[in-house]
């Protein structure tokens, strides 16, 4: 199939199934006059990589992950690097939690500060 349908079949647009093909998520086979070819395997590895995504997993892991998929869900098998790369991921997002916990509390207390009696509001 070509890359209108398999746009149509996912839901991805044309442009950016170009995009996971640039990031290594896709490898068409190429016609003699160059077209991108895909098939039915491409479908569901189109819906892994949404899937993944949606997990806020960026592309430069998905890309070491797509080999341990299975299945449109997906469905990650024990490769030898799985565990310690989402487990890596849980971390960095773990940390990135702790500073937008922080930063809520500062602001939080910033707007308490700034609602305190005897503090004149703005117009």
């Amino acid at each position: 199939m070509r890359i209108g349908e398999l746009a149509r079949l996912t839901g991805v647009s044309a442009r950016l199934l170009r995009y996971y093909e640039e990031q290594g998520l896709l490898r068409p086979a190429r016609t003699a006059a160059g077209y991108r070819e895909y098939d039915e395997q491409d479908t569901v590895r189109v819906w892994q990589i949404r899937s993944l995504l949606a997990a806020g997993l960026p592309t430069r892991i998905i890309v070491r992950l797509l080999p341990c998929a299975s299945g449109p869900a997906p469905t990650l098998t024990a490769c030898p690097e799985l565990v310690a790369i989402l487990r890596g991921e849980l971390a960095d997002l773990d940390a990135r939690i702790d500073d937008l916990v922080r930063s809520r509390r500062a602001l939080s207390h910033y707007l308490a500060a700034a609602h305190a009696p005897g503090v004149e509001q703005a117009a």
